[in-house]
């Protein structure tokens, strides 16, 4: 389980890096933890990056983002409009974006998706992260969907159930273009919680969970 004490930075910025293939995914996959540590760290610097969004799926990314980012004072959320399903088709721009995220921004903290995701995108996301951030704490995170992939994770964030509500009410207002799926439901956002609650006895019930391939002290 995540010590929020563990990388405090008396009077310092901590920085955290959100990565996402598409609009909804850094949400899914850790938007419990990202509010959990908006609560915790007054000095918290956040940069919000979805590589694959059209128009109208633009325009819910920036609006999720800001919900959940609405208390921090210092953000920046970039969308870029790579062609959903297609990324690795098109790797060198997108590392070339990476590199320019990597010349800008030195964090603390990076969150990306799960490296055994089934989904392409998700996938090269993965890959590029580590490639492009060797020095990094990164935790990864899960996508619940039709692939069936999720995995065991080995990293915890107990979540209080507050924290639980405010994820799913602002995934649900966000998102409207996802509503006709039969995935994108609250039932399905607090299943998961509630699955890596138990795993990791979270006092109040709820958790994510992560993948953290290396971890040096």
């Amino acid at each position: 389980m995540l010590n929020l004490k563990f990388a405090e930075k008396p009077g310092l910025a901590y920085k955290v890096l959100c990565l996402g293939a598409h609009s909804d995914d850094i949400e899914i996959g850790c938007g419990g933890t990202i509010l959990k540590l908006i609560e915790h760290y007054p000095n918290i610097v956040f940069q919000w990056v979805v590589f694959s969004a059209s128009s109208e799926r633009k325009k819910e990314a920036i609006c999720s983002a800001s919900k959940f980012l609405a208390d921090v004072a210092q953000k920046q959320i970039m969308i870029k409009s790579f062609r959903d399903g297609f990324l690795p088709f098109i790797a060198v721009e997108v590392k070339e974006a990476f590199e320019q995220i990597k010349q800008t921004f030195n964090p603390d903290l990076i969150f990306t998706h799960y490296r055994s995701d089934a989904h392409q995108d998700h996938r090269l996301i993965s890959d590029l992260t580590w490639n492009t951030f060797r020095n990094h704490l990164i935790l990864e995170y899960e996508i619940p969907k039709y692939d069936g992939d999720l995995g065991n994770p080995n990293f915890f964030v107990p979540l209080e159930s507050s924290i639980c509500q405010d994820k799913i009410k602002h995934l649900i207002d966000s998102f409207p273009s996802q509503k006709d799926k039969q995935w994108f439901s609250e039932e399905t956002f607090l299943a998961i919680l509630r699955i890596r609650g138990i795993e990791s006895n979270a006092p109040d019930k709820y958790a994510e969970g992560f993948h953290v391939r290396k971890i040096v002290f």
